[in-house]
């Protein structure tokens, strides 16, 4: 494996810091909620979930919380009557873009392989190792 500049040979070890960068995005939501963002700009809460599609005002909330709680995004409150919120992409959010598009690269090559693995796993009557079904 290539070493990466500033990572030791043990960065990926189960108590180093690389783990963060995908704990972060592992919720089903907050990648979506960080990639809609750095496409878009900051926006309201009501025009995330429409530009999303099939995300819940609730869920979008909880996810919105995650990623200020993991300072991805910032919320920002204006003291406008009625009261308006919206939320942007921090510096540390903006970065993550970047090794997103290289995920989303990963993906558009071997989401097939991997699914097929999955039915391959399936068929064997294996169980789902997370789920046990």
């Amino acid at each position: 494996m290539e070493k990466l500049p500033g990572l030791s040979e043990l960065a990926y070890t189960s108590d180093c810091q690389a783990r963060v960068a995908f704990e972060v995005l592992a919720n089903r939501w907050d990648s979506v909620v960080v990639y809609t963002l750095g496409k878009t700009g900051p926006m309201r809460p009501r025009a995330l979930v429409t530009r999303i599609g099939g995300i819940s005002p609730k869920v979008l909330n909880e996810a919105l919380r995650r990623l200020e709680y993991n300072g991805l995004v910032e919320r920002r409150a204006y003291a406008e009557a009625p009261p308006r919120v919206d939320y942007a992409l921090t510096e540390a959010g903006s970065a993550l873009l970047g090794p997103m598009r290289a995920m989303g690269a990963w993906a558009a090559r071997y989401a097939d392989d991997v699914l097929d693995a999955q039915d391959r796993f399936a068929k064997q009557g294996q169980t789902h190792p997370r789920t046990g079904t």
